[in-house]
């Protein structure tokens, strides 16, 4: 079956491409379908702050992805969640924003990926936001992106404030501004309290525009090729196969792990995995390896009193806490458990930090509670020391030439020497502040890993059994020298065929990744229109 021809055909309408559907679809000369493999994005709980639990208790909108086991990690399988929806990761994510550190986009610039420095980057993060304090020399003031300070108000985030500056720790007042080194109150992308996912945001201002074209439910197979020029894409909707073809260029949003699968498929790819899987080679390029993410765990502390949400937990307030949040989008149930990030650097001597701290302002196992019908839960909190920067290296393969096959996810993390060591110090200085005076009136007992755990040996061994990921998977189709990309995302050696995602990443930003996707998608959406560079910002 054959679609209408298309100017533009994007495969992934999740935080990138819904940014490119919105972009691109700005000329109405300029005809655009945006393929998705999920559904629409009406659950309330996407939008509801607070439903982010809920959805990730039940792997709503997921892939359901996991990893193979991996060796160093106590040979465990870590899910490996990401979004299957409209808005993608952004309408499941924590919704925190974290731009990075200015030295992570001067080193991309470094190794290859030219406009893609600090300087460069900066005007696009401005135009993607509209920012709760207003422009300023770092910030946006009238993007379509809702982003705001956290609203939690609970005084443990005060005392540890109080602990990292007694431990010799900078503060920050904006950590997306002037210094993005040290503890500094949480951002999220929020706007008028409902989750501002790129579907919310980007996308359904543009819905309404007759060039734009959305398919959901639609799981694309392989970009169709002539020789070396990418036409086209086959997808699957409602069990029928369809042809679109694209005059101008194809441009691939499906991630860092769905991205790789579907350009191996289509015979783009390490050469050998390829043949042994009988696919015809188009291009021999690294397609899939360079694979990293952010691994981390977390500690768990009692708390003597309960703090804020553990009263709001209370079933009936909870309850009448989400009706509010749906209709009127105010109250407790628009507002996140979570109040600090901190990127700090474990030696002075680094470019960039190498550790973040999250925090969490209530128990590892929440639960909505009654008097009588149901206890409630012993409250706590938790810090999560976060290995930003592995020397680790993975790999996404094939695992089948179906196309509805998840693909292998080949991490192979702490395989690199320094990786462990580093997470282990970060450890220790998470004990550390922990265990500050100014938390006495906040902490109990440690429960995770438990005080029995003091040395090197035991910490590792502990961090092997519990280390996740942070969801932040980045760089299978890694722009730069030697990567399978230009540096204006185009896919080396084949014609009309672009990608513009986390896969694009040379390596990963000390941060989340959202908020740099984001940005790298306002950015391709003007090397994909031919329109000129934004202006470079002042250095800063």
């Amino acid at each position: 079956m054959a679609a209408n021809g298309y100017d533009y055909i994007i495969v992934g309408a999740g935080s990138a491409g819904c940014v490119l559907a919105n972009r691109l679809s700005e000329d109405p000369g300029a005809k655009i379908l945006l393929v998705e493999a999920g559904g629409r994005d009406w659950h309330p709980y996407i939008h509801i702050p607070l439903g982010m639990g809920r959805m990730h208790d039940y792997g709503m909108f997921d892939w359901g992805y996991e990893t193979d086991p991996e060796p160093n990690l106590n040979n465990r399988r870590i899910e490996a969640m990401r979004g299957k929806v409209l808005g993608g990761s952004s309408s499941i994510n924590v919704m925190a924003y974290t731009r990075g550190n200015r030295g992570d986009y001067d080193r991309w610039a470094q190794k290859g990926a030219r406009g893609w420095s600090y300087v460069d980057v900066v005007p696009y993060f401005q135009r993607c936001e509209t920012w709760q304090d207003g422009a300023n020399r770092w910030r946006g003031g009238k993007g379509p992106l809702g982003t705001e300070f956290a609203k939690t108000q609970d005084p443990l985030y005060e005392a540890w404030l109080a602990a990292a500056q007694a431990c010799g720790y900078p503060l920050t007042a904006d950590y997306n501004g002037k210094q993005q080194e040290g503890f500094g109150r949480s951002q999220y992308t929020i706007r008028g309290g409902r989750r501002a996912s790129s579907a919310n945001a980007f996308l359904k201002p543009a819905r309404g525009r007759k060039n734009l074209t959305v398919a959901v439910n639609a799981h694309a197979t392989r970009v169709m090729l002539e020789g070396t020029r990418a036409t086209g894409v086959e997808y699957v909707c409602d069990g029928a196969t369809v042809r679109a073809s694209a005059a101008r260029e194809v441009i691939l949003s499906a991630g860092t792990f769905n991205t790789p699968q579907l350009l191996m498929l289509s015979g783009i790819g390490p050469a050998e995995h390829l043949r042994s899987f009988g696919i015809r080679v188009v291009a021999d390029l690294p397609v899939g390896r360079n694979l990293q993410d952010h691994l981390g765990s977390y500690m768990t502390y009692t708390r003597p009193q309960p703090g804020t949400f553990h009263r709001e937990m209370r079933f009936d307030r909870m309850a009448m806490s989400m009706v509010r949040a749906y209709l009127f989008g105010t109250g407790p149930g628009t507002v996140v458990p979570g109040g600090l990030h901190a990127f700090i650097k474990t030696r002075p001597e680094l470019e960039v930090p190498d550790i973040e701290f999250m925090f969490r302002g209530t128990s590892h196992a929440p639960h909505l509670w009654f008097p009588l019908l149901r206890a409630a839960y012993l409250d706590g909190f938790g810090i999560r020391p976060t290995l930003l920067h592995p020397d680790s290296r993975g790999e996404l393969l094939l695992a089948s030439t179906e196309p509805q096959k998840p693909p292998r996810i080949v991490y192979r993390f702490f395989t690199s020497p320094n990786d462990l060591p580093t997470l282990r110090e970060g450890f220790r200085r998470a004990r550390e502040l922990a265990f500050h005076k100014s938390l006495d009136p906040f902490r109990g007992e440690e429960i995770g890993p438990g005080l029995k755990v003091k040395t090197d040996d035991e910490i590792d061994a502990w961090l092997k059994k519990t280390a996740i990921t942070a969801h932040h998977p980045a760089g299978t189709c890694a722009m730069g020298r030697g990567g399978v990309l230009e540096f204006d995302l185009k896919v080396r050696g084949i014609a009309g065929l672009r990608v513009c995602d986390a896969s694009a990443m040379p390596d990963l930003v000390s941060a989340h990744i959202n908020a740099c996707v984001l940005m790298m998608a306002e950015k391709g959406a003007d090397l994909i229109a031919g329109k000129p560079a934004l202006p470079r910002a002042e250095a800063a």
